[in-house]
């Protein structure tokens, strides 16, 4: 009795080890069938997107080494392996989409100073040093809330200063820092233009710029007491090495057609690639733009004079700008309504901009860029960020079915929606609050 005893403990024990294995393998393969893909190349109807682990192992009408098998619970086998099965007819597959101007991770209570870890408000002009990603929370109340505007990564940018500091590319997914940050020093933010004199702002650029190619350069002569006193420290000057050298673009924050002119002009003298922020009235200068190659990040919902820098916004700006064959970056501009940036895409279809081309705007360019190229489209060996889409994403009654981040699927939760489940019975006392869990 006692060696049939622990022969069934050895046979449970085998069967529990191979169930985990087979649920192991099943979590790491998912193949989405029947949705309507959106791709760089154009739409495709009732295609096929296998994730295999991060990233997208294939996709198209037809999968090699892909084998469906229909049911009650319809089960795939690639490659071998089994894979789980996400029925999506009648729903929409999309990359997932990217912020590129916004605090996300940096900020909670926009009117508590405490919460803000964006804003260098003291100190020298030139923080380029800085990094975001020191900042950067990942538990953050937004993140979540982001997540379910369709959101998969953003890039979260410092403000203040002449010099802001480096922004940082995160995926919306993960606890920790580690998890989340994809690349901790995307691009260098500036605003020439926010102090009293615009030409005082660009000439303390260019200084900045040139002091730090001289040190690049002369990289011992300052230690040895052999060059003019440099314009900031020297991990300011460092650290924009990276711009000098064109591994990271310089951001500059310009509406004005001819601050935007200038900084087409400061950018050419130093052979930098230059990403325009805000841009209202970029559409002025469109094939000087497009000459240059330099990416606009624009408010599509910014049509009139809302400043003396936007005195020439228009709604079709980002039409113009398209036509020209700019890179056009749509952007929402905020942390706490980071989910409409998709409403701001829809508004710039409104004003005539392509429906193709306002989704690239919101996914594939920004990705391109900010040195994300394995984000922002649907393609085999492309990261796993996707969103299955209710129906179109550029409209507001649709909704976010499904959001895979690095392949792994969210849940759709956030802080506002527990509050909502927890007060939508009134009057009435409302349901228990979660319990803590030990470790979070």
């Amino acid at each position: 009795m006692k060696a049939l005893a622990r022969l069934t403990a050895l046979l449970t024990l085998l069967l529990s080890l191979l169930g985990s294995a087979v649920a192991q393998e099943a979590t790491d393969c998912t193949v989405i069938i029947g949705s309507q893909v959106e791709m760089a190349t154009g739409s495709s109807s009732d295609a096929l997107v296998v994730i295999k682990g991060e990233r997208i192992a294939a996709v198209g009408n037809a999968i090699n080494g892909l084998e469906l098998q229909p049911g009650v619970a319809p089960t795939a086998r690639y490659q071998g392996g089994t894979c789980q099965t996400v029925d999506a007819v009648g729903s929409i597959l999309t990359a997932g989409l990217i912020e590129v101007s916004s605090a996300l991770g940096l900020v909670e209570i926009g009117l508590e100073q405490k919460t803000r870890h964006h804003e260098w408000e003291e100190g020298p002009n030139n923080r380029a040093g800085l990094r975001a990603s020191d900042a950067y929370n990942p538990r953050s109340s937004l993140v979540p809330v982001a997540r379910l505007g369709g959101l998969t990564s953003a890039l979260v940018v410092p403000t203040g200063g002449l010099i802001s500091g480096q922004s940082a590319l995160v995926d919306l997914s993960g606890n920790s820092q580690q998890e989340a940050i994809v690349l901790p020093s995307a691009a260098v933010h500036a605003n020439p233009h926010s102090g009293s004199s615009r030409a005082a702002g660009l000439y303390l650029l260019r200084q900045a710029l040139d002091d730090a190619r001289f040190l690049l350069r002369n990289p011992s002569a300052h230690q040895q007491g052999r060059s003019r006193d440099l314009s900031a420290p020297l991990g300011a000057l460092r650290a924009l090495a990276p711009v000098i050298e064109n591994k990271i673009p310089l951001v500059l924050k310009a509406d004005r057609a001819a601050d935007i002119e200038a900084a087409l002009r400061l950018a050419e003298e130093q052979n930098l690639r230059l990403v325009i922020s805000g841009g209202a009235e970029a559409w002025l200068l469109a094939d000087q733009l497009a000459t240059s190659k330099s990416a606009v990040v624009i408010d599509p919902m910014v049509y009139g004079p809302g400043s003396f820098d936007q005195l020439n916004g228009r709604p079709d700006n980002a039409v113009l700008l398209d036509q020209a064959g700019v890179n056009v970056i749509i952007s929402s501009f905020s942390s706490h309504r980071a989910g409409t940036l998709r409403q701001s895409a829809g508004n710039a279809v409104r004003a005539g901009l392509k429906p193709s081309a306002a989704l690239w705007a919101i996914t594939g360019a920004p990705a391109q860029a900010f040195g994300m190229p394995d984000r922002g489209e649907i393609r085999a060996g492309g990261m796993a960020n996707l969103v299955l889409w209710s129906g179109d994403p550029l409209e507001l009654s649709s909704v976010p079915q499904r959001v895979f981040i690095r392949g792994e699927q969210q849940a759709l939760q956030s802080r506002q929606t527990e509050l909502r489940e927890r007060y939508r019975n009134l009057p009435g006392s409302p349901i228990e609050p979660p319990p803590l869990l030990r470790g979070q």
